[in-house]
């Protein structure tokens, strides 16, 4: 029996012992916690809208011949650099080098006839000169009656031959000289359509298309290849109808490129005045700075400024995410409340509060890891 005692007033002290540390706790929780206080103030916001797009080269161009026939090479491939003037595609030109080389032939012989019609324009007019002066002797003695009436005639009649003849000749250089130069542009002319058996890049930049192979046909004005001047893109955006009055060629937005993950800034360049009936969205050209990986036919957005709101923001670490549930704490005569809020856009380390508070409340930031609803808070000094 003084055992069993024993054992019950043993049991007794130990759970008083045990009680003192459970209320020691609660007096250190219901200790006032220090926490950094924030008053929910009506900002003014630019507001910005996005506009989907596709970046594309400023400048592309479509190689294609100017005349038919067969291919013979294709130099290039998808994907290779290529610098202006650079030998793309070579056609089978062989019935054009025959053309070339007549044409080189006629205007060589149109020049070797020069000497002999130099010749015979040297020729008539000695003979004129003779004529002429044979004549003047005979018009002297003609007017001292020391010669016949026929010997006059005939030296009036020799000099007029000789100066046909003497005409003649020079009209035959004249002939000659036009024969020339025709047989000249005919040389040019064959060298210009040769030339057109060489297809060059336009521009240095980079074949982002082939469909010719060897042996293919190539047809005037047909696409061979397709190339881009590297450098030089633009994000060409999708604005609605509605929002296109509010930008301006030359206005500075923002482009973010999904592939690289940057946010450039960029220039408007062109706004396309026509309207797509079907989607109700016009096309705004952006100038896109030169930075690597950027190619065209990726994915971007525009970004551009509006006209400035109010709006009702908190410092982003004010508020605490559960799920989908957003809240923050306000504090009230000394106590932390629990508020749930409807958040809107972010920015700059801000978050615009659409519900839940009101300009006056008081809201904790940073949230501390042990606070919870209803316990006393005290401002920092």
């Amino acid at each position: 029996m003084p055992r069993i005692l024993f054992t019950i007033s043993l049991g007794l002290l130990l759970a008083g012992c045990s009680t003192t540390p459970r209320e020691t706790h609660a007096a250190a929780t219901g200790a006032a916690l220090a926490v950094d206080v924030v008053p929910v103030a009506t900002e003014d916001w630019t507001s910005n809208f996005e506009a989907s797009g596709t970046v594309r080269a400023r400048t592309t161009g479509v190689v294609a011949a100017r005349m038919m026939g067969y291919v013979r090479e294709v130099r290039v491939n998808t994907g290779d650099r290529v610098r202006s003037g650079q030998t793309l595609v070579v056609l089978d030109a062989r019935d054009l080098d025959t053309s070339a080389q007549r044409a080189e032939e006629g205007m060589a012989e149109a020049r070797s006839a020069i000497p002999e019609a130099e010749q015979a324009i040297a020729g008539a007019k000695a003979n004129l000169d003779l004529a002429q002066s044979t004549f003047a002797r005979m018009e002297q003695l003609y007017s001292k009656k020391s010669i016949s009436n026929q010997e006059f005639d005939e030296a009036s009649a020799r000099r007029k031959s000789a100066t046909a003849a003497y005409d003649m000749a020079r009209a035959r250089r004249t002939q000659l000289d036009a024969r020339v130069r025709q047989a000249e542009q005919e040389v040019k002319a064959a060298g210009i359509a040769r030339s057109y058996s060489e297809i060059a890049a336009p521009f240095s930049g980079i074949v982002v298309s082939k469909s010719v192979e060897p042996g293919n046909l190539a047809a005037p004005g047909a696409a061979l290849m397709t190339i881009e001047q590297e450098g030089s893109y633009r994000l060409e955006a999708n604005v609605g109808e509605s929002q296109l009055g509010s930008i301006r060629v030359g206005q500075i937005a923002q482009a973010k490129v999904e592939s690289l993950d940057r946010i450039i800034d960029a220039r408007v360049a062109e706004i396309v005045p026509a309207v797509d009936p079907a989607t109700r969205t016009g096309v705004v050209k952006l100038d896109l700075p030169a930075m690597a990986g950027i190619r065209s036919g990726i994915f971007g957005r525009a970004i551009f400024s509006g006209a400035p709101r109010h709006v009702m923001a908190i410092p982003a670490g004010a508020v605490r995410e559960n799920g989908q549930l957003q809240s923050v704490f306000v504090a009230s005569d000394g106590i932390a409340r629990t508020r749930l809020v409807t958040t809107g856009e972010k920015r700059g380390g801000r978050v615009e509060v659409l519900s839940g508070l009101s300009d006056g409340d008081r809201v904790i930031s940073p949230i501390p890891a042990s606070i919870e609803d209803g316990a006393r808070v005290e401002p920092k000094r």
